[in-house]
C-alpha cells in the first residue's frame, strides 16, 4: 500500500448503497483478519476473507493506515448503533446496557491488535481516539440515563466513567489467567441500584 492522498477525493464523494454494503462487508473482513492475525496481515488474506480482489482493497483504502482507520470507524460506529436499538428492544434499561456494554467489551477485546498501531506517530491516527468518545459516551449516556429514570441503577456514575472503568478492566485480556467479562459483569451487576429500605 502506498502513501498518497488518492483515496481523500474518492471518499469525498457520496456512495451508492451497494458500495457502502460492499464497503462494510469489506471492513469486517478486514477487522477478522486484523482480530486473528494482526494489523499486519497480507492484504491478500484480507482480499480472500472479503471475497474480492487485492486490487479493491487497494481503491478503496491506498494505505494500510487507510484501512485501519476505516476498520477502527467502522467498528466504532457499530457499536454506537447498537445501542439505541437495543433500548428499544431491551427487556429493560438496564437489560440494553448491559447487552450494550457487552458489545463494547468485545469491541475492546478484539481491538487490542489495533492500539499499538493507534498509538503510532502518524497523523491520520491522531483523531481517532475523540472520534471514539464523540460517538460512544453519549450512546452509554443515553443508555444509562434510561436505566436511571427507570429506577434500575444508580445514578452517581456518568458515562465516560463507566466506559473508563469497563476499559480498564479490559486492558490484559489475551491473558488466559485473566477473564475481564467476568469483572465487567461484577460492574455490571453493581450498577443496580440498592433496594430502598
Amino acid at each position: 500500500m502506498n502513501d498518497s492522498g488518492e483515496g481523500t477525493a474518492q471518499a469525498a464523494r457520496p456512495k451508492r448503497a451497494d458500495a457502502r454494503r460492499n464497503e462494510a462487508a469489506l471492513l469486517d473482513a478486514a477487522a477478522a483478519v486484523f482480530v486473528a492475525s494482526g494489523v499486519e496481515a497480507p492484504v491478500r488474506d484480507i482480499a480472500a476473507e472479503a471475497g474480492v480482489g487485492v486490487g479493491t482493497i487497494y481503491r478503496h483504502f491506498p494505505t494500510r493506515a487507510d484501512l485501519i482507520v476505516a476498520v477502527y470507524r467502522h467498528q466504532v460506529d457499530a457499536c454506537a448503533e447498537a445501542g439505541p436499538a437495543l433500548l428499544a428492544a431491551g427487556a429493560t434499561p438496564h437489560a440494553a446496557l448491559a447487552e450494550w456494554i457487552n458489545r463494547f467489551v468485545d469491541f475492546l477485546v478484539t481491538k487490542h491488535g489495533l492500539a499499538a498501531v493507534l498509538q503510532s506517530d502518524n497523523a491520520g491516527f491522531d483523531t481517532l481516539h475523540t472520534y471514539f468518545l464523540d460517538r460512544l459516551v453519549p450512546v452509554c449516556a443515553e443508555l444509562l440515563d434510561a436505566a436511571v429514570e427507570a429506577g434500575e441503577v444508580r445514578s452517581d456514575l456518568g458515562a465516560l466513567e463507566l466506559l473508563r472503568g469497563v476499559g480498564n478492566l479490559c486492558i490484559g485480556a489475551e491473558d488466559p489467567r485473566y477473564d475481564a467479562r467476568r469483572l465487567v459483569d461484577v460492574l455490571i451487576a453493581g450498577l443496580r441500584r440498592p433496594p430502598a429500605h
